[in-house]
């Protein structure tokens, strides 16, 4: 049986767990609240799954790391430009 529906819903989930914190980072141009090491962390961590991803064939992973790795780079632009 072929489970990966669960991932696709478990990706969403995960995935767009970053994307309220980037809309609030954007709104009030403040990003003094987040960690950039946390940020480069998932970003790294969230490439090292896309390469598994693609190693392995499986869509959601490939789907739901390469959105995470988009809004994660967000995050860190908007951190190196609202920091202050």
């Amino acid at each position: 049986m072929n489970y990966d529906f669960l991932g696709f819903i478990a990706g969403i989930f995960t995935t767009f767990s970053m994307a309220p914190q980037l809309w609030r980072v954007l709104r009030l141009r403040s990003a003094r609240e987040l960690s950039l090491v946390f940020i480069l962390c998932m970003a790294f961590g969230n490439l090292l799954w896309l390469i598994y991803g693609i190693l392995d064939g499986q869509a959601p992973i490939i789907l739901w790391n390469s959105v995470s790795i988009t809004l994660a780079c967000g995050l860190i632009i908007a951190k190196l430009k609202y920091n202050a």
